[in-house]
């Protein structure tokens, strides 16, 4: 029998056999939009496995067609956590924590992945991705100064196709976001669980120290988003908030030009 852990949000089931745990995103009803609770609940999985005795990779995964299309944007009451009200910073979100994992972090990308969603992909040991997975960075259509992209992008694909996917918003298919750089595996869609505990299993064979020093040196390389000054910006700045505001009304933001104003959501 599965071991479980409560993550402090009914949208994440944490389910641990032997030496692989499985986090699966599930809020199919909200298209698996990541809430703060969830947010926090990923940062709390990542911590467990680094916690346990025995050496233990994580899996990251969602369900039926979408691995994670970023932060909930609408406004959400129904997934309160207290533990939220002693988080000092604001910032509750798991990139950091993922990045600097000691244990092995893997993601499963099963189909949408976007914004914090793509951040957390990205920024896993290794995103096993299906065929069927998409990927887009939409923060500049909301908004949203994003200086976590700002600062992990351009060293990982490069800053032509970082300005690309930045500035533009654009939707990246599988095969695409691979020759990229953005993720290293695709994989046929039945295939992914079972590939991405191959990879897994493949990560927690290295020698955990010798490992972590390789990863430091890699992940130097990314530098060190400000995610102070995003949370402020989000929270008071008035085109995130109007960003916001137009997604969950399915309109378009009113910054949009006059010919370019469709009236539909970005």
């Amino acid at each position: 029998m599965a071991e479980t852990h409560d993550l402090g949000t009914k949208f994440l089931r944490f389910e641990r056999e032997g030496h692989i745990a499985w986090c699966t995103i599930d809020r199919p009803a909200s298209r698996n939009a990541l809430t703060s609770s969830m947010y926090y609940g990923i940062k709390k999985a990542v911590a467990l496995v680094n916690s346990f005795s025995e050496p233990t990779a994580l899996i990251l995964t969602g369900v039926d067609d979408v691995f994670a299309p970023g932060g909930e944007l609408r406004g959400n009451t129904e997934d309160a956590n207290p533990a939220l009200d002693y988080v000092v910073s604001g910032d509750v979100t798991p990139f950091e924590e993922v990045r600097h994992s000691y244990a092995p972090v893997v993601a499963a990308v099963n189909g949408i992945c976007q914004g914090g969603g793509l951040l957390i992909a990205m920024l896993s040991d290794v995103a096993v991705c299906s065929e069927r997975a998409t990927f887009r960075a939409p923060e500049l259509l909301r908004g949203i100064a994003d200086t976590g992209y700002a600062s992990y992008l351009p060293p990982h694909i490069g800053v032509a196709a970082a300005r690309d996917i930045l500035l533009t918003g654009r939707r990246l298919t599988a095969d695409e976001a691979l020759r990229m750089g953005l993720i290293s595996r695709v994989v046929p869609h039945e295939d992914l669980r079972p590939s991405a505990v191959e990879v897994a299993e493949s990560i927690l064979k290295t020698a955990p120290e010798a490992r972590m020093h390789v990863k430091r040196i890699i992940n130097d390389n990314y530098g060190h988003p400000d995610r102070m000054s995003m949370y402020w910006s989000i929270f008071r700045g008035t085109e995130a908030r109007e960003g916001m505001t137009a997604f969950a009304e399915k309109r378009s933001p009113s910054w949009i030009p006059p010919g370019l104003d469709t009236g539909k959501r970005l």
